[in-house]
């Protein structure tokens, strides 16, 4: 399979302490790859390091490179608004703005250009579709964004990550605090997305990875122990570690 992008010999520092020591990692197209481990182990870090969140960190600095399209995204030049237009970000708490659910959509491909009513309307309801919303709010656009639900504020900040056309998805905990039926609905949201993109999410909770990834990496105190693809980590792992946190003997 092809992949997407992929990471080299990448390391992030905050002041001295290396959170995120020497990763190498390749991310195929169609596929969501699932970051694991205990708390404080690198997992987020890294995420937000692929499409340069941490630039917002005082303190922080990254070594080694991150490949898309031949390009290292942390070369001098690189336009970060581009970069973040390529790469969307999903939070761990929903984090609507506050505007109108059509405004959140709008927001995005607004501040890149796009003026057209027309267009603005396609792009609002194709992104609420791809994150199967739009049948739940489509009587309602100029309601506020805050009148939705939890679960439906983070199906709609998925939407707006898609209404720039990302060609991969980053997903930190996305469903760490909804309900057990939004949380459902996130999931085949994601395993549906996969189609056109590529996800990396980070998550606490084995049996989602298990679910919905393809692909699994388990992080402990900054480093990548094992990745390889999710049904061998979780069946047949080759290291003791590995084992001992999927089986929950310790993390």
């Amino acid at each position: 399979m092809q992949t997407t992008f992929r990471t080299e010999n990448l390391s992030v520092f905050y002041g001295k302490y290396e959170a995120v020591k020497n990763i190498d990692m390749n991310f195929p197209e169609q596929s969501v790859t699932a970051l694991i481990g205990p708390s404080g182990c690198g997992k987020s870090t890294f995420l937000r390091s692929l499409n340069r969140m941490n630039d917002d960190i005082a303190g922080s600095r990254i070594t080694g490179k991150i490949w898309i399209d031949g390009k290292d995204i942390n070369a001098p030049g690189t336009d970060v608004i581009e970069l973040r237009q390529k790469i969307g970000m999903v939070w761990q708490r929903p984090n609507p703005f506050y505007k109108s659910i059509y405004d959140n959509i709008a927001f995005g491909p607004k501040y890149h250009g796009i003026k057209d009513r027309r267009k603005l309307d396609e792009i609002v309801e194709s992104s609420l579709r791809k994150a199967a919303l739009w049948d739940e709010v489509k009587d309602r656009l100029k309601q506020s964004a805050l009148s939705l639900s939890g679960g439906q504020q983070q199906r709609l900040c998925i939407a707006r990550a898609l209404s720039v056309n990302p060609r991969i998805l980053l997903l930190d905990e996305p469903a760490s605090a909804l309900d057990p039926v939004s949380t459902a609905k996130v999931e085949e949201l994601i395993i549906d997305l996969k189609k056109e993109l590529s996800i990396v999410i980070v998550t606490h909770n084995m049996q989602q990875a298990a679910r919905i990834s393809d692909y699994t990496a388990y992080f402990y105190l900054g480093s990548v122990v094992e990745h390889d693809k999710t049904d061998i980590i979780f069946t047949n792992p080759t290291n003791s570690n590995t084992q001992e946190y999927i089986s929950g003997r310790f993390g």
